[in-house]
């Protein structure tokens, strides 16, 4: 969209409300913003600004789905045509979306786990000089990448069932969460690393408290 929408956009994702002339709206509290991208036939698209690429939690590269998958698809796609009417109870799944926000919000997270994540974020403002790291990263993740890489690895505990979170669940989803809020060298994109190479490396570098 245009930088106009754009900023409007950036209202929506950071206030959770709408400005339209002098009247502001209130978005609901289970307001999202989903995106796809497509690698290619960007003609007519315009790139997303820094500060909106920092406000989506995670990023996650989707390829082609393998055979299995692929028939799955396209059974659910039949049997949602075989369907005459559609019934989706709005008040059962609101429920259930703040019952399950409740569980992050109220899962542990011991100190050490946290220095670590602090710690993630740091090596990518401030890598060691001897290592591929200090050529390769040019720009670092903001602190909003620390939030949202301790509100993701929360979430994924919840998902997997435990009480609390571990370093599994923070080096699970450091790549999807740091890969967008970092920008590479001119050298790196030389040797065609990629920012899920860096995060992956960056997690091999950084030890737990």
């Amino acid at each position: 969209a245009p930088p106009k929408v754009q900023s409007a956009l950036l209202e929506a994702m950071e206030e959770r409300q709408v400005t339209s002339g002098n009247q502001t709206r209130p978005l609901s509290d289970i307001f999202m913003v989903m995106a796809t991208q497509n690698p290619i036939e960007q003609e007519g698209t315009y790139p997303l600004p820094e500060a909106q690429m920092d406000r989506f939690l995670i990023k996650i590269t989707i390829g082609y789905p393998d055979q299995k998958t692929e028939l799955k698809i396209l059974k659910l796609v039949h049997q949602e045509e075989l369907k005459e009417t559609t019934t989706i109870k709005v008040e059962e799944t609101v429920k259930l979306i703040h019952t399950v926000r409740e569980a992050v919000h109220q899962i542990h997270t011991a100190p050490e786990i946290e220095q670590y994540i602090v710690d993630l974020v740091m090596q990518t403002r401030q890598p060691k000089a001897d290592s591929d790291l200090s050529k390769w990263l040019k720009i670092g993740a903001s602190p909003r990448a620390t939030i949202a890489l301790h509100k993701a690895a929360r979430a994924l505990a919840v998902i997997e069932g435990k009480t609390f979170v571990s370093p599994d669940e923070v080096r699970k989803v450091a790549p999807w969460v740091l890969g967008h809020r970092i920008h590479l060298s001119y050298e790196a994109f030389a040797e065609q690393i990629t920012p899920t190479v860096v995060v992956n490396e960056i997690i091999k570098q950084t030890l737990i408290p």
